[in-house]
């Protein structure tokens, strides 16, 4: 993997926290366990736009999930927890964990996650930027 380069141009300044996010994205290593989709749904006049994260989670309960926002940076995990109980002829389910992590603008809001028919959809909602336009006064020194 090629590592992207450094912010470090005189033109931007303040970037550090976008480098570090970048540093902590590439290296996040992913076993495509388990899949996601991302989707923007569109905003009506009473909700705004927002982004959903659909995991496909079959087998898992929501006692087994875990969904939690740690430093702007938004962890799915979820435990499986082996049942001594029963015995397997066959068995091509396996229990297993796994986290998925996503790196979260600063601002965006988690609004709730729903379990339904092995799908896990968090939604989040998109902060809408104000465009502020500041003048800025010039002091003349003699």
């Amino acid at each position: 993997m090629t590592r992207l380069p450094n912010l470090n141009s005189p033109f931007l300044l303040g970037f550090d926290d976008i480098e570090r996010a970048l540093d902590r994205v590439t290296r996040a290593t992913s076993d495509g366990y388990p899949p996601y989709n991302i989707e923007r749904l569109r905003g009506t006049e009473t909700e705004p736009e927002r982004l959903r994260i659909t995991l496909a989670v079959a087998g898992f309960t929501s006692e087994e999930l875990d969904v939690t926002l740690e430093e702007r940076q938004l962890l799915i995990r979820g435990r499986q927890i082996d049942d001594g109980e029963r015995e397997y002829l066959h068995r091509g389910i396996a229990a297993r964990q796994f986290q998925r992590a996503f790196l979260l603008a600063e601002g965006m809001e988690v609004l709730g996650a729903d379990l339904k028919n092995g799908l896990l959809c968090v939604d989040l909602a998109r902060p809408q930027p104000e465009r502020t336009v500041k003048k800025i006064g010039i002091s003349v020194k003699d």
